[in-house]
C-alpha cells in the first residue's frame, strides 16, 4: 500500500474522473438487450466452437457450498469460469450457470432443505483480474434456471448470508466499486426472496462489506466486516481506518461498530482485509483474520532471515554503510537471478564505485525499487488471527509466528478469509499462499498443503459430521481431504482455464500455447478433445513450458521448437523445446540509469521478416536481432510517464508491426498512448491525441490488407467503464474513424483480423466474442458452443486449418471453423441465403 501525498492523489483522482467515467448499472444492464439482438441477427451462430481444454491446471475457485447431509454433492464457483456442479463427489461436473450475462464469481449459497441455489457475481479479491458482477441471481430447480434479483452497483460481492431458517430472508455482503468510488456498498438484507433490498449498513464510497457471519442459535445477531480499499491503475490502498467490524442484534436492520478503541482489535489506517467466522458449537466464540497493513520498521527481515541482505538493507544507506557490508552476503545478494543486478558488479568493484562516488550508495535501492517492489518489499505486519470469546465484545490476538511473513506477504488483499470447525470451536483454517491449520484456538497454525495442492487458497468447506473432510479452492481448481489435509485428491475435471494470451504453430496437427493466471505457459494438441484415458497413461494432452503466471508467447515458426514464453512484469525465457536449452531474457537498465517498467502483461513480438528479430516492451520499446541474447532500448519512454503508486503504469501493453512492410511498427501503452515509428523503432510519433484519453490500449493491430491502415481498441475495465471503444485510420494513424458501435457494452480486449478476406474482423470482449463481415461497422455475436458471456482476452486464426482459437480467461480454449465465415464476404448468395433464414425464423 502506497500512501501518496494528497496533492498526488487529488491529482490522480481529479484527472481520472476527469478523462474516464465509470459506467452506470443502468448503461451495464442495456448489454442484455444488445447482445440479444446481436444474436437475433447473426448470420454466424450456427457455427459452433469446440472446447480443446486444457484442464488439467484448473482455475481460481472462490467459494464452495456442498450437502451436509451428502458432502459428494457440492457446487464450485470460479472467478471467472461460472458455478458448476457435482453429485459424485468431483468425479465429473455440470457447469449450471453458463445462460446468465457474467460468468465471473463472488460468492454462492445454496439452502439445501428448499433446494435454492444464490449466487453473487463480482469476484471480491480485487485482483486485477478480478471482473465486475451484475449483481444477484436464484434458482429453485438445481440452475435450470435463474431468476435474476438485482443489486447491479454492488459489482463484487463478498458474502451471502442464508438465515437458518427463513428461506426468504439473506444478507448479502457488497464490496462495491473496484477501480470507482460508489455508495451502493456495505450490506443488504431481504425479507422477500430478493424482490426487494434494503442497505441496511453504509460507511461511505469507500468502504464496502467484504464478510458476514451469523448466529446459527440466535438468527438476530450478526457480524459483518466492512472494508476500505481504493484501487486505480496505478495504487492499491488495501486498508483505511473506516475498515472494521461491526455487530447486528435485531435481525441485521440496525449495526454497532464494534473494533474500537479498547476492544483489543486494531484500529487506523493500516486495518485492511477482515475475514470472520463464528463456532457453531459455541456462538460466543467468533474469529477474524486480519490483513494487517502496519509497516514494520525497515530493519525488519522476512522470516527473521539476517544471513542473506534483502533490498530493505539498502534503503536510505550511506556510503559509510554501504562500505562495511558483508562482501559475501552483498555478493550473494547481487548474483542473484531474481534482482537481475548486472553481472559485472561484485562486491568489489561497487565497493569501489561506491568509494569514488562513481556510483551513489542508493544505487541498488534505486535499481530495485519500483513500483511492484513498493508493495511487494515493504515489510508490513500481515496476517493476524483474533478471537473473541464473549460475541465480539474483546477481542485478543491469538496466534503467535507459526505463520510466517509469506503466508500472506503484502497481498493479504486477495485471501482474507477464516474458517472454523462446526463442531471444534478451537479447529481453526485460514487461507493465504497455503491452507493452515490450528488446532488450538488460532494460538498455533501448522500448513496442510501438499506438493500437489496450488497455491493461493480462497475457500475452504468443512463437513459438520466429520470436520477432518475438507474441501478446499484455490488458483488451480478444488482439492478434497478427509484426513485433515495430510493426503489431497484434486476434483479438476472442468476446463476453466484463465488466458491471459495465446498463440499457435504450424505443427501438423498445429498447437496451440497459452499464458494462464498462475498457472504458468501450457501448449497442446489443436485436435485435443477432453477425457480421463491420461488417467491412466499419465500423459496430459497439455504439458507444461513454465511457471508464475503465465504470459505472452511466441513461436519461431521456422522449426516450431523454439519458444518464448515467460511470467508477469516481463520475466521471459527462450527456450527449445527438443534440446531443452533455456535463456532467461529481460531488458535490464545499469546501475545508476533510470528503471524500466513493466507490465504486467509486457508484450513481446518475434518479427514475420525476420524471426531472429524480438521486439519487446517496458516504458521503452526494445528490438534484439539475435533472439533476445541482448534487448538494448531504441526509444525513449513512449507513455505519458505518470507519478507511480504501488501498482507499475505507464508502460507498452501492445506491439504490432506491419506484415507488409518491415520497420513500419504501431506500440500501446496501459496509460493511453498510440505511438508509430516507420523506421524501426528509433523514432516515434504520438498519434493518439484524437483518440479518447486515459484508457489502456488493450490492442494495436497493423494491418495486413493495406499499409496504412490500423486498429486500435481501447479498454475502460480499470475505470469500471464498461462501454466499447474501437478505432481504425486508413492513414497511418493521422485521422481516426470509430467503428464497433454496434458493440454491447462489454471491454475490447482484442481485435483481429481474417487472413484470407480483408474487411471480416473479430472482437473479443470481456462477454464473448463479436464478428463483423463489413469492415466494423456492424458486428454479429457468435456464442454457439460457448457460454453466453466468456472473457475473451486473445484471438488468433491458423491458416493452414483455417479456424479461429480464442483464449478465454475462465473456460480455456475454443476453436472455430471459419469457412462459413468467410463465405459469408466471398459468395454473396451464401450470405442472401443466411438473412433469408434469419427473416423466415423471425416470422
Amino acid at each position: 500500500m502506497r500512501k501518496l501525498t494528497f496533492a498526488c492523489l487529488f491529482f490522480l483522482t481529479i484527472h481520472s474522473i476527469a478523462q474516464v467515467k465509470s459506467t452506470t448499472a443502468t448503461e451495464r444492464l442495456k448489454t442484455i438487450d444488445q447482445k440479444k439482438a446481436l444474436l437475433k441477427s447473426s448470420l454466424v451462430n450456427q457455427i459452433g466452437f469446440r472446447n480443446i481444454g486444457p484442464s488439467v491446471m484448473s482455475g481460481r475457485v472462490v467459494d464452495i457450498d456442498a450437502n451436509p447431509a451428502d458432502p459428494t454433492e457440492f457446487y464450485v464457483a470460479y472467478a471467472s469460469g461460472g458455478v458448476w456442479y457435482t453429485n459424485n463427489n468431483g468425479q465429473s461436473f455440470t457447469s449450471i450457470f453458463d445462460s446468465e450475462s457474467t460468468l465471473t464469481i463472488g460468492d454462492i449459497a445454496v439452502n439445501w432443505q428448499a433446494k435454492i441455489i444464490w449466487v453473487g457475481t463480482g469476484e471480491v479479491n480485487s485482483s486485477r483480474s478480478s471482473y465486475a458482477g451484475m449483481g444477484m441471481y436464484k434458482s429453485s430447480d438445481n440452475g435450470k434456471h435463474w431468476e435474476y434479483v438485482g443489486l447491479p452497483e454492488s459489482h463484487h460481492i463478498g458474502k451471502i448470508q442464508l438465515h437458518p431458517t427463513d428461506a426468504n430472508t439473506i444478507w448479502v455482503a457488497a464490496l462495491g466499486h473496484l477501480f470507482s468510488f460508489n455508495k451502493e456498498r456495505g450490506i443488504y438484507k431481504t425479507s422477500d426472496g430478493g424482490k426487494t433490498w434494503q442497505q441496511t449498513l453504509a460507511v461511505d464510497d469507500k468502504t464496502g462489506a467484504i464478510d458476514i457471519e451469523i448466529n446459527p442459535k440466535n438468527p438476530n445477531e450478526l457480524f459483518a466486516s466492512m472494508w476500505y480499499r481504493t484501487r486505480t491503475a496505478s495504487n492499491f490502498e488495501e486498508g483505511g481506518k473506516t475498515s472494521g467490524i461491526y455487530k447486528s442484534v435485531d435481525g441485521g436492520n440496525n449495526w454497532s461498530l464494534i473494533s474500537i478503541e479498547g476492544s483489543g482489535f486494531p484500529t487506523g489506517d493500516a486495518v485492511g482485509r477482515i475475514g470472520l467466522a463464528i463456532s457453531p458449537k459455541n456462538p460466543n466464540v467468533v474469529y477474524a483474520v486480519l490483513d494487517n497493513q502496519s509497516h514494520l520498521p525497515d530493519t525488519a527481515k522476512k522470516n527473521n532471515d539476517t544471513s542473506r541482505y534483502t533490498i530493505q538493507d539498502f534503503k536510505n544507506i550511506s556510503k559509510e554503510q554501504f562500505l562495511a557490508l558483508d562482501d559475501r552476503k552483498l555478493g550473494a545478494f547481487t548474483s542473484s537471478r531474481r534482482n537481475g543486478i548486472p553481472s559485472k558488479y561484485t562486491a568489489t568493484i561497487l565497493k569501489d564505485l561506491i568509494k569514488t562516488d562513481k556510483l551513489k550508495p542508493s544505487c541498488i535501492w534505486d535499481y530495485l525499487f519500483d513500483a511492484n517492489a513498493a508493495m511487494t518489499e515493504t515489510p508490513i505486519t500481515g496476517c493476524e488471527v483474533y478471537r473473541s470469546e464473549n460475541s465480539g465484545q474483546n477481542w485478543k490476538k491469538v496466534n503467535d509466528n507459526s505463520i510466517p511473513g509469506f503466508f500472506y506477504s503484502t497481498y493479504g488483499y486477495y485471501f482474507g478469509k477464516i474458517f472454523v470447525s462446526p463442531t471444534n470451536e478451537n479447529k481453526v483454517f485460514i487461507t493465504g499462499l497455503n491452507v493452515m491449520m490450528s488446532v488450538d484456538g488460532g494460538k498455533s497454525f501448522q500448513n496442510i498443503s501438499k506438493e500437489h495442492v496450488h497455491s493461493d487458497h480462497h475457500s475452504i468447506w468443512i463437513d459438520p459430521a466429520k470436520d477432518s473432510h475438507i474441501i478446499n479452492g484455490n488458483d488451480g481448481g478444488c482439492n478434497i481431504s478427509y484426513d485433515d489435509g495430510a493426503h489431497w485428491f484434486k476434483a479438476n475435471t472442468p476446463a476453466v482455464g484463465q488466458f491471459y494470451n495465446i498463440a499457435v504453430d504450424n505443427a501438423k496437427p498445429y498447437n496451440v500455447y497459452g499464458g494462464l493466471q498462475d498457472n504458468g505457459t501450457w501448449f497442446g494438441s489443436s485436435t485435443t478433445k477432453e477425457n480421463y484415458n491420461w488417467y491412466a497413461s499419465g500423459d496430459n494432452p497439455f504439458q507444461s513450458i513454465n511457471g508464475g503466471d503465465g504470459m505472452q508467447v511466441q513461436i519461431d515458426l521456422r522449426d516450431n521448437k523454439t519458444i518464448y514464453s515467460g511470467s508477469q512484469y516481463g520475466s521471459y525465457s527462450r527456450q527449445n523445446l527438443v534440446s531443452k536449452e533455456n535463456k532467461y531474457i529481460k531488458p535490464s537498465n545499469d546501475l545508476g540509469e533510470p528503471q524500466f517498467r513493466f507490465n504486467w502483461q509486457s508484450p513481446i513480438l518475434l518479427s514475420k521478416h525476420n524471426q531472429d528479430i524480438i521486439y519487446y516492451g517496458s516504458n521503452k520499446f526494445h528490438r534484439s536481432f539475435n533472439k533476445g541474447d541482448s534487448l538494448p532500448a531504441i526509444s525513449e519512454d513512449l507513455t505519458t510517464n505518470p507519478i507511480q503508486g504501488d501498482v507499475p503504469f505507464g508502460t507498452l501493453s501492445t506491439i504490432s508491426e506491419s506484415p507488409l512492410k518491415f520497420g513500419l511498427i504501431y506500440v500501446g501503452t496501459d496509460d493511453g498512448n498510440v505511438q508509430i515509428s516507420r523506421d524501426g523503432g528509433y523514432s516515434w510519433n504520438l498519434i493518439s491525441k484524437k483518440l479518447p484519453k486515459g484508457l489502456y490500449v488493450s490492442r494495436v493491430i497493423a494491418s495486413a490488407y493495406q499499409e496504412s491502415r490500423v486498429y486500435v481498441s481501447l479498454n475502460g475495465y480499470r475505470n469500471d467503464n464498461f462501454l466499447p471503444y474501437l478505432y481504425m485510420s486508413d492513414d497511418y494513424g493521422n485521422s481516426w474513424k470509430q467503428i464497433g458501435k454496434t458493440l454491447p457494452n462489454e471491454p475490447i480486449n482484442v481485435i483481429k483480423e481474417d487472413h484470407l478476406v480483408d474487411g471480416l474482423l473479430y472482437v473479443g470482449t470481456d462477454g464473448g466474442v463479436y464478428v463483423s463481415i463489413d469492415a466494423g461497422e456492424n458486428f454479429m455475436a457468435w456464442n454457439k458452443g460457448l457460454p453466453y458471456a466468456v472473457p475473451v482476452h486473445d484471438i488468433v486464426t491458423q491458416a493452414r486449418e483455417n479456424e479461429i482459437i480464442l483464449g478465454t480467461h475462465g473456460r480455456s480454449i475454443y476453436i472455430g471453423k471459419l469457412d462459413d465465415v468467410q463465405r459469408l464476404i466471398k459468395d454473396p448468395e451464401f450470405k442472401n441465403k443466411k438473412l433469408a433464414e434469419i427473416e423466415k425464423s423471425d416470422k
